[in-house]
Order: C-alpha cells, then sequence, then structure tokens
C-alpha cells in the first residue's frame, strides 16, 4: 500500500539515484570521464589500480564503475532504433558543455532542441555507455 509523504513522515528521503556501469578496466574509464567531461574521482577502491570500484562526480551528477574482468556491454541499439540511454544528466548550460566537447568522436548526437524543448546531446563511452546531457541551453 502506497503511503502519502505525510503518512510517511520526514526521516527517510531518497536523495539521489546513481547509475553504475560495468567496466572492464575502472581506472582507464574514470580517466576518460575525468578527461573528457570534467568529471572528477571522488574515490575509489583501492586506491592504486587496478581499481575494482570508482565513483565519478560532477557537479550534482554521479557515475559508479564496478570492474568485471573481460566485461563487453552488448550492443542493443538494433532492438530500439529511437536510442537507448545508460544515464540522462539534467543540466543548465548543455550549449556550453557541448561547445567544450564539440568535434570530438565519442559524441553520438549532436546537440540539438527535442520536440519536449530539452536541448540534448549524446556521449558514447570507451565501454559502450550512452550518456546524455540534457535540459536548458
Amino acid at each position: 500500500m502506497a503511503h502519502t509523504t505525510a503518512e510517511r513522515g520526514t526521516e527517510v528521503r531518497i536523495l539521489s539515484a546513481v547509475p553504475t556501469f560495468l567496466a572492464e578496466d575502472v581506472a582507464a574509464t574514470a580517466r576518460w570521464y575525468v578527461d573528457n567531461l570534467g568529471f572528477t574521482i571522488a574515490g575509489n577502491f583501492p586506491k592504486i589500480p587496478p581499481y575494482v570500484y570508482a565513483s565519478l562526480m560532477r557537479d550534482g551528477g554521479e557515475i559508479m564503475l564496478l570492474s568485471l574482468a573481460d566485461y563487453r556491454k552488448p550492443d542493443l541499439s538494433s532492438l530500439r532504433p529511437e536510442g537507448l540511454w545508460d544515464a540522462y544528466f539534467r543540466m543548465r548550460g548543455v550549449n556550453a558543455l557541448y561547445q567544450q566537447v564539440k568535434g570530438e568522436s565519442f559524441i553520438k548526437m549532436k546537440l540539438k532542441q527535442q520536440p519536449y524543448s530539452d536541448w540534448e546531446f549524446e556521449v558514447c563511452d570507451p565501454n559502450g555507455y550512452v550518456i546524455v546531457f540534457g535540459g536548458e541551453y
């Protein structure tokens, strides 16, 4: 049975949801996010590579990476021609971020305004995960 916020009180609050991606090489993937998209490594384990875990942050956005030997993300794009996203970052200044990465080979979809008004562009990380940055221009 669902309860309203008033019934639940305020002691329990979900603060965020974080996409968690599998990667064969967590350290290399973390460096890619730092070098290409301006994320910082907020935590990793162990302290020196090879990492089994890393947390990447940019402003209020976060991605977690977990190691899995010999992992290859399956390409399911043919099953949904409209596109498949693994993470969507809502943001302000999407055009400014796009200008920083425009022309890079990892751009999957160029910046465009969608019929629902958001400005969006897509990137594909080295493991095949598709990330959308969208929101206000």
